[in-house]
């Protein structure tokens, strides 16, 4: 048995040679192998390097059948697993022969793989029945032949070729007679005449051999009893009778009907017939025979696949005494019809296939096979319905499922993939099988936010953590890869001051300061909330971009503008500025003021007393001062006007609604008195509006001495000390004591006078515009000038005092004057700021807060 095991396995070398050149992989081992035996050095033949079939999962998938073989993941050999008996696993079929498909993963690859089960003598001949009993006429002539019933042999080839010898008989002998029509027909011959009184028993032991070696033998004892009389046997019209029926024949149907006669009479010539199996040994369940009419008919159900030629024998036996027997052949050819549908097996399926898998990625594996024959089992495949997915052939009934086109989870998460089968008979039978085939998620979309620019509006003086608005950013992607947090991106922000909204200024005059410090938007939600309260005069505009990041790998980011408009409210009471011609250090301090009167929360008063002189005899609508007021507001809240509180009704004094100038109402004489205190409320638009209080002097004196202080005004402070009344009255002192020295010089004095008054009264009042362009000269009013631009803010300077620019949007209506405003003072107000934001140009106005100086 081991000589034989070696011998095989070199021609199993010797095929698996042959077969890699031929390109398929051919292996053969004898049947029974033991468990552990080496069919073959499997990745060897592969063109696997050593130690690469583990690596790369060198694995076996059997088809059909249990294939008994499995391959060694360490060496990657080819072993026998279980028993492989050939008889159970082909029949009486040669070649016997296994399809194997081996699959190698990493890439995935799949081989084909035939072995060869060979056979060994393990069966020894069988025949139907371990006795049998003849009966034979004493009167039969010498060479009266008796047909036997041979052995069978489950093996194949030379182990299946039987002969057969029979015990040592004087009387009997054997003739094996061999036809390429009948095959084997084996008879017992008589050769001398029997003598019953002699021997009435003849016993004899048949023996068949098989062509194995050692060689395997089968015996039967034949029990031959001799009777008397008969002399004439049944005779068929024909020793063999051929018939074809299909396969889905129904029970019942007449296969054949046989006619056998004797030429006896009688009861020597009554036939009664029998039916004996040939071959195969389960057709004795198909067929019954009338034991009358000779008629063959099925009582089973025929199946080609099963068994394609049944081989009967029937037997015609007379009623003698003995009685006497006559025998033929029925072949019986089953045709195929198409009674079987394809099957579709699925022997490998790699799922879920990535979104960014190459064209020609395999996806699945298929065997389709159909148990028909001819045209009734040649089976053509299709993927049903239209996909990104085809087959391709790989090999006689095996099928790759591959990719066609590029996949895109975004547009089709899954697919369900119907592979369908139909084979060539008629009518065609059709099979299918579904897969179900998920795309599996890459990161290739970027999260995209729902508008490229954010508007936000947001009033000053909000709560630190308030929420300013809701950004929301869409990533088709799924789980990780979709998973968006937000953040402030600081390398995208901008902020304005009172200097340029456009700019990268931050606050003003505490230089640049990042977005994070004023905003901050939350990871997870999008919300964008305040660090802090937002202040109007240090910010009008916060310009920064938020960036979204998913959690794919790498990770992508999509980025939006916001631009954050914070609206003023009126928060900020008026501030009086210094008069004209004070300090340079005072108009620098007008900012500081407003601040102040902020943090106060209420109104201002002034605690300084302004001081002025007035001529007598004065006329009226002569200019005596100008109050002078800046708000840190914008718009309206920025927007001052004068009102004089006291003294009230027809006093000799009146101020400008918004200029601020304090005139004579009418012409001034000696019953007026010597010193006028005026209270002036100055007050803005906001609502609630707020105010300041200042209280100007006014000194009435003669012409030459208002001349004269209005000169010595222009080169110093107007705000006096409260015992300016002592020095007036020394001046007119001196006066007289230098009128001789000066009387030559009245003259003059009264004509400089005369000068200054009128330069004072008649000169031309303008505003300075500047900016970050060439400066602009804006035409000015008692009610304050007005600037526009829509590409560049101004800045608004009046007189000597600091500039001022507010970002406004005004509606081009104005509203009628206030009712009882002189004519001279009247204005029209602008109207209200407009409640919406949008993305367009916005148009910049500079608003003054006081009006300007002379």
């Amino acid at each position: 048995m081991g000589e034989r095991c070696r011998a095989a396995l070199r021609v199993l070398v010797l095929q698996a040679a042959w077969a890699l050149a031929g390109g398929q992989v051919r292996y053969s081992v004898p049947e029974e192998a033991e468990a552990g035996t080496v069919v073959g050095r499997l990745a060897q033949d592969l063109g696997l390097e050593a130690g690469e079939a583990e690596a790369r999962r060198l694995r076996l998938v059997a088809q059909g059948r249990r294939a008994s073989v499995e391959v060694s993941g360490a060496s990657g050999a080819l072993l026998v697993s279980s028993r492989l008996d050939r008889e159970e696993l082909c029949g009486k079929s040669a070649p016997c022969a296994l399809r194997l498909e081996v699959l190698v993963e990493r890439p995935l690859r799949v081989f084909h793989v035939e072995l060869e089960v060979t056979d060994i003598n393990d069966n020894a001949p069988i025949f139907p029945a371990a006795r049998k009993n003849l009966s034979l006429s004493e009167n039969s002539p010498p060479g009266f032949q008796i047909p036997l019933e041979g052995a069978s042999d489950a093996d194949i080839g030379a182990n299946a070729q039987l002969s057969y010898t029979l015990s040592y008989s004087e009387h009997f002998s054997l003739d094996l007679q061999k036809t390429e029509e009948d095959g084997e027909s084996l008879f017992l011959v008589l050769r001398k005449p029997l003598d019953r009184e002699t021997i009435p028993v003849h016993r004899l032991v048949l023996t068949a051999s098989d062509g194995g070696r050692p060689s395997l033998t089968g015996t039967m004892e034949l029990v031959i009893s001799v009777v008397d009389v008969n002399d004439n046997a049944p005779q068929f019209n024909q020793s063999v009778y051929r018939v074809q029926l299909p396969e889905n024949a129904e029970r019942g149907t007449l296969v054949t009907r046989l006619n056998a006669t004797d030429l006896d009479e009688g009861a020597n010539g009554n036939i009664s017939y029998s039916l004996q199996i040939l071959s195969p040994q389960g057709g004795r369940d198909v067929f019954r025979i009338d034991k009358n009419s000779g008629e063959i008919r099925l009582r089973g159900d025929l199946d080609f696949e099963e068994d394609s030629l049944y081989r009967l024998q029937v037997d015609a036996t007379d009623k003698g005494t003995p009685p006497l027997s006559g025998h033929c052949k029925v072949v019986l050819e089953v045709l195929d019809v198409n009674d079987n549908a394809p099957e579709v097996r699925v022997t490998s399926l790699s799922v879920p296939v990535s979104e960014d898998a190459a064209v020609g990625t395999v996806v699945a594996l298929l065997s389709v096979s159909d148990r028909d024959s001819g045209a009734n089992g040649r089976v053509r495949c299709w993927v049903w319905p239209a996909s990104p997915f085809g087959l391709e052939a790989t090999f006689a009934g095996s099928y790759s499922l591959v990719l066609r086109e590029a996949l895109d989870r975004e547009r089709v998460s899954e697919y369900e993939v119907e592979v369908r089968a139909e084979d060539g008979g008629a009518p065609a039978l059709r099979a299918s099988r579904g897969l179900r085939v998920p795309v599996s998620d890459v990161n290739d979309n970027a999260p995209a936010f729902a508008q490229a620019v954010y508007t936000v509006l947001a009033r000053e003086n909000n709560a630190a953590g308030a929420e300013l608005a809701r950004l929301w950013a869409r990533d088709p992607d799924e789980a990780g890869n979709g998973r968006v947090s937000y953040s402030v991106w600081e390398g995208g922000a901008a902020a304005a001051s009172s200097s340029s909204w456009s700019s990268w200024s931050g606050a003003a005059g505490g230089g640049w300061r990042p977005a994070s410090s004023y905003v901050s938007v939350d990871a997870e939600s999008g919300r964008l909330w305040a660090l802090q309260p937002l202040d109007y005069e240090e910010l009008q505009v916060l310009q920064f971009e938020v960036r979204a990041v998913d959690a794919g790998e790498p990770p992508l980011c999509g980025n939006a503008t916001v631009q954050l408009f914070v609206l003023d409210e009126n928060d900020n009471a008026p501030a009086l500025l210094p008069p004209a011609g004070s300090a340079p250090e005072a108009g620098g301090a007008a900012a500081e003021a407003a601040r102040a009167a902020q943090a106060a929360g209420g109104s201002v008063s002034a605690s300084d007393t302004l001081w002025a002189w007035a001529a007598w005899g004065a006329p009226a609508g002569q200019v005596v001062a100008k109050i002078r007021a800046v708000d840190a507001d914008s718009g309206y809240n920025a927007w001052l006007r004068y009102e004089l509180w006291e003294p009230r009704g027809k006093g000799p004094f009146r101020v400008g609604l918004y200029s601020g100038e304090v005139s004579t109402a009418r012409a001034l004489d000696e019953a007026d008195g010597p010193r006028h205190r005026l209270l002036i409320v100055v007050r803005d638009h906001g609502e609630p509006a707020r105010s300041a209080t200042a209280t100007l002097s006014v000194s009435l004196v003669e012409a030459a001495e208002a001349a004269l202080a209005a000169a010595a005004g222009s080169s110093s402070s107007s705000r006096a000390a409260p015992g300016a009344d002592a020095g007036a009255g020394a001046a007119g002192a001196a006066t007289n004591v230098w009128l001789v020295v000066a009387i030559c010089a009245v003259s003059s004095l009264f004509l400089l006078a005369v000068v200054l008054y009128g330069a004072s009264r008649w000169a031309p009042r303008a505003a300075v515009l500047s900016g970050p362009g060439p400066t602009t000269l804006v035409c000015a009013s008692e009610v304050g000038s007005w600037s526009y631009s829509q590409r560049h803010s101004r800045s608004l300077c009046v007189a000597d005092g600091a500039a001022k620019s507010d970002l406004m949007v005004f509606s081009p209506n104005f509203p009628p004057p206030p009712p009882g405003a002189a004519p001279k003072d009247t204005q029209p107000e602008p109207s209200a700021l407009l409640g919406t934001v949008s993305d367009a140009s916005l148009v910049h106005f500079s608003v003054p807060s006081h009006p300007p100086s002379g």
